[in-house]
């Protein structure tokens, strides 16, 4: 991976990384759970799990403000939660249940919250793009100085959707942050093997969008590449691609054997290059908190997390009329 980790001191305080911690923390737990529940026939379809690249949304929450808007593909639980989406609305989502965001009706990969700016959640690769420069495209006639993060992935980059969207946000100087979130495999193929570059974030050089890669392992340089992109978007120079070299350890979805990469590369990513560890030793390494302060943190999401797959579990499936709720006549 050519982006390295942050070695330099830290720009955070100890509270801001025992927030960190506990973000990303949540999301490895719930989608664990979320795992769980899949496996004993509680979540049917299809199901993304986000382990391996908490890092990357957590980090780029941070840099945002209030007001400014997300969306992204169908791996998008961690993307909620990191929002602040409420962890058993997702989850009751997730079963098809009257309790979620979209009453049930939309599970892992349709869900929304007007109310955290959250858009999405979207099954076909790449769509999400034009969408996420339409939403910024509201922004800039508004003029109200939010910008939208628009997620995809390695996959996704060779969309052609892409890049007559990277072509109009260009034009337009549309304040959106194209995220590539960059785990090396889209669905099961290398990105060697699928992409004629290594490195994606040039993409935008032939529209004049300026782009960087970004270690998606360290969520403090996520985190420090977010501030850079948002401050470009917010002084109106436009469009502003980050490449975030990141990893999933499970497959692609939850049907994927992951046939395509070995054990021994899992298995080393997660004991050398793991996100959440890296932020467990920075905390314990500056004396920010002991070891049974992280402990009782761990104890304190997996009740948060129980809590969310026992309100999924109570909530009603949806009554047949709601078919015909939230929809256009």
């Amino acid at each position: 991976m050519a982006a390295r980790r942050t070695t330099k001191k830290t720009n955070v305080s100890g509270d801001e990384l025992k927030q960190f911690y506990r973000d990303m923390l949540l999301i490895r737990r719930f989608e664990e759970k979320a795992g769980q529940l899949y496996g004993m026939g509680l979540i049917g379809g299809f199901c993304h799990l986000y382990i391996g690249q908490e890092a990357v949304v957590v980090g780029l929450e941070a840099a945002a403000e209030e007001g400014d808007k997300r969306i992204t593909s169908y791996r998008d639980h961690g993307h909620m939660l990191a929002c602040g989406m409420d962890p058993n609305g997702v989850m009751a989502e997730l079963t098809g249940r009257e309790g979620g965001y979209s009453k049930g009706k939309g599970g892992s990969m349709h869900m929304f919250s007007k109310e955290k700016h959250f858009y999405g959640g979207h099954g076909i690769v790449g769509a999400q793009v034009p969408l996420g420069a339409g939403l910024a495209f509201a922004d800039k006639y508004k003029g109200n100085g939010r910008v939208t993060f628009t997620y995809f992935g390695d996959g996704a980059a060779n969309q052609g959707q892409v890049y007559e969207t990277f072509n109009m946000a260009a034009l337009w100087d549309l304040p959106v942050i194209f995220v590539i979130e960059n785990n090396q495999y889209a669905m099961g193929t290398a990105q060697k093997r699928s992409t004629s570059t290594p490195d994606i974030h040039t993409r935008g050089e032939a529209f004049g969008i300026p782009g960087e890669a970004v270690d998606g392992m360290d969520v403090l340089a996520v985190k420090d590449a977010g501030e850079r992109a948002v401050a470009h978007c917010r002084k109106g120079k436009g469009p502003y691609i980050l490449e975030v070299k990141t990893y999933r350890y499970r497959g692609h979805s939850m049907s994927d054997p992951a046939k395509y990469r070995t054990r021994e590369e899992v298995q080393k990513m997660r004991e050398e290059r793991d996100a959440i560890e890296h932020v467990r030793h920075l905390i314990l390494e500056g004396k920010h908190a002991s070891e049974d302060d992280l402990k009782a943190i761990d104890k304190e999401i997996k009740a948060v997390v129980n809590a969310s797959a026992d309100f999924a579990k109570e909530s009603p499936l949806p009554a047949a009329e709601e078919l015909w709720t939230d929809i256009y006549a």
